[in-house]
């Protein structure tokens, strides 16, 4: 038995918990226990103290240093009652992925003892090494020093792995010099910058308010699943994260019955642990559910403030890792771990709040909701003029596989609207916006049925931006990339928008308000129309249109890296403090290196895994071939023309994927342009897929696509 049946054999094995639902779940004492949110701080603090950290955190007040020492002292006692005996600066840095660095709260003492310390400088200062993260040129090999700063807005958690507590710290990360190395720093910047331009464009309609504006983001995370027994015989999804080989099984996703499809009991039981896990850190997970893909699913929680909603979505995607492992599971989150069925994604749903005012809900009324007609005409701008920023965020050698593909957008930035408010928009250009739309009445024709409700505008997902009823939902971003990076532009850009916007209003009289913002909007939806889709994004009419209408297409993360180093980009990003000049020519030359080194990576596991792993298989399967033809000579049945025929197949195929393999090793030698070897692999990919279908099915190394997608 080769060890691909073998591995099958242990799965077979594998008997899920049937029976009584696990214990009752206590809402109140559990979920949050391991946070050191708002609840657990008035428990832990005295008033004054809580209620100066409750201001920063809600209010953005700035924080009081003096209360650094009590607030530690606090966490610390609250951190060891948990089991915590070590603590970590927890930050972002610009690897995709969270970094940390434990120190214990043990200090010793004179006496050959111990006591446990941990001070206000402890929890506000941290250092660990810069100069070994990509810094894009900001931070040489000598030049190590960094240092973290104490986010007191996103709360901090105990992160409990391998059976060991350890107490997070959210923060930022920066240079000695003071350069932004992390997505923290730049999307607290941007927030800011938002949020003072939202109040500012708030009095413009004679409303003051002393809170401040609150971007909120509810992420849904798609994933997949396979059998960790599988997973251990596949070099390329254990180093790149997706498979370089696997022909398509005869049955995927076509009949269209795993979305929404009852969850097996392995994948309900890894999905209960990952909530409680989550819970019990004060995420809302909320929705769990089968995707379109087999062995897909995906998770999504309560919408929450920006900062905190992607500090949470990068726990949610090391929860989901974690947990998969316990259950013998392995989490794959790469936005195309497997050709020709549904990649994932991750929906950032986006939207901006003063006080109670969710300035996106349009209302009852649309046509009459002038703040909400402004704030989507700045949005409609802002996308328009810097929809190359937008693409840039999306940029990476996995998400490259999956825009334009059946089930994501394509790399066409456009915005849908829908019926209601397109129309709306319609009557804007032409003058005023006089009536909106009614919803319908959905008839069901079942009469213990009553009528139902109908949204006002249907829902598009081949849109990468979408308005979905009160926020937009930008479809773009991919299922493994930090949310920071598109949000960080997003914001910049509407606050761009908003400050344009109110300084033409800040300029009209008050008698000439109403006719003034009425000829702002307009001239705004005839500049930036052009950005509003509504129809199907992904048939070839519209890349056509596309282009007629002067809309970008950067399908490759080299070109689309690229607006971010532009120069008249660069100025937006320095004029409101997010970025400098040097920050984004770093983060251009970082997230290209990320692009060659992991393409390089594939090519070089695909010549690994096609000349060590493959060919000898083929080959064997040959030579079982020629003895089988020369049997049947010895027993005198005369020449098999079938066994010979499938034996010039197989040779053919052979000599074939040699020839490809040739062609890609030149060019990993002379470490070719990165689209080239793309090519090439593809031709290497070719060749043995279709030996898949040829070999020996006992003989097959790889777990095949049939197993991975529905053997779990």
């Amino acid at each position: 038995m080769n060890p691909r049946k073998s591995a099958l054999a242990k799965i077979a094995d594998i008997n899920p918990a049937y029976g009584d639902s696990k214990k009752p779940y206590d809402i109140d004492s559990e979920y949050g226990s391991d946070s050191f949110g708002l609840k657990t701080m008035e428990d832990y603090l005295s008033k004054p103290i809580y209620k100066r950290l409750r201001d920063t955190i809600k209010q953005g007040v700035p924080l009081d240093p003096a209360v650094a020492d009590d607030v530690a002292h606090a966490m610390k006692i609250w951190a060891m009652n948990r089991g915590a005996t070590h603590y970590t600066h927890w930050f972002l840095p610009l690897t995709g992925a969270s970094a940390e660095k434990h120190d214990s709260f043990l200090d010793p003492s004179p006496d050959g003892g111990a006591i446990t310390r941990f001070s206000g400088k402890n929890l506000i200062l941290g250092e660990p090494d810069a100069s070994s993260f990509p810094s894009g040129g900001l931070r040489s090999t000598f030049e190590a020093r960094g240092y973290t700063a104490w986010d007191p807005t996103s709360p901090a958690f105990i992160n409990r792995s391998g059976g060991v507590a350890t107490l997070c710290i959210p923060t930022m990360f920066c240079s000695y010099t003071g350069e932004v190395l992390d997505k923290k720093t730049p999307l607290l910047r941007s927030i800011q910058v938002l949020s003072n331009q939202a109040k500012r464009l708030l009095r413009c309609f004679g409303i003051e308010s002393e809170e401040r504006a609150v971007v909120t983001l509810g992420a849904e995370q798609e994933y997949f699943l396979v059998d960790k027994n599988l997973y251990m015989l596949r070099p390329d999804l254990m180093q790149t994260g997706r498979t370089l080989f696997g022909a398509p099984p005869e049955k995927h996703q076509q009949l269209e019955d795993h979305y929404f499809g009852s969850i097996k009991p392995r994948i309900i039981s890894f999905m209960h642990d990952v909530d409680l896990e989550l819970w019990r850190i004060g995420i809302p997970a909320k929705t769990r559910h089968n995707e379109v893909a087999p062995a897909q699913f995906e998770i999504a929680p309560v919408f929450e403030e920006l900062n905190l909603a992607i500090d949470h979505n990068m726990m949610i995607m090391e929860v989901l890792r974690r947990t998969a492992d316990r259950h013998g599971l392995v989490c794959l989150l790469h936005e195309k771990p497997f050709a020709g069925i549904n990649g994932s994604g991750k929906h950032n749903n986006w939207s901006i709040s003063v006080g109670e005012r969710n300035l996106l809900n349009p209302g009852n009324n649309p046509h009459e909701n002038a703040i909400f007609l402004t704030v989507l005409c700045a949005v409609i701008k802002a996308v328009d003029e810097h929809s190359d920023l937008l693409r840039s965020a999306t940029a990476s050698a996995g998400n490259d596989h999956r825009l334009g593909a059946n089930e994501a957008p394509p790399a066409i930035i456009s915005i849908f609207l829908g019926e209601q408010l397109t129309d709306i928009i319609n009557q804007i250009e032409a003058g005023e916006a006089k009536s909106s739309k009614d919803c319908k009445m959905l008839k069901i024709g079942v009469d213990t049925l009553p009528n139902l409700p109908a949204d006002a505008t249907d829902r598009n997902r081949t849109s990468p931006f979408a308005f979905t009823g009160n926020k937009f939902e930008f479809r773009a971003a991919g299922s493994s990339q930090s949310c920071a990076s598109p949000n960080i532009i997003l914001n910049t850009i509407v606050a761009q928008a908003f400050d344009e916007i109110s300084t033409k209003l800040e300029k009209l009289p008050k008698d000439g308000f109403r006719k003034g913002l009425q000829n702002i909007l307009q001239d705004i939806v005839k500049k930036h129309k052009r950005i509003i889709f509504n129809g199907d994004g992904y048939k070839d009419d519209w890349t056509k249109e596309a282009a007629r209408r002067g809309l970008l297409n950067l399908r490759h993360t080299p070109e689309a890296l690229k607006p971010f180093i532009k120069k008249e980009n660069i100025a937006i990003f320095e004029r409101y403090g997010v970025f400098n000049s040097e920050e984004m020519k770093s983060r251009y030359e970082v997230f290209l290196e990320e692009y060659i080194k992991k393409i390089q990576i594939e090519a070089s596991l695909t010549l690994h895994i096609a000349k060590t792993i493959i060919m000898p298989a083929a080959i064997k399967h040959l030579s079982n071939l020629a003895a089988a033809a020369n049997g049947s000579v010895s027993a005198k049945f005369g020449a098999n023309s079938t066994l010979v025929k499938k034996g010039k197949l197989v040779s053919s195929l052979i000599e074939k994927l040699d020839s490809e393999c040739a062609k890609l090793e030149d060019l990993v030698s002379k470490n070719a342009d990165s689209l080239e070897k793309i090519d090439a692999m593809n031709g290497v990919r070719k060749v043995v897929d279709t030996l898949e279908g040829e070999v020996d099915d006992v003989l097959w190394p790889l777990p095949k696509y049939s197993e991975m997608l529905f053997i779990y």
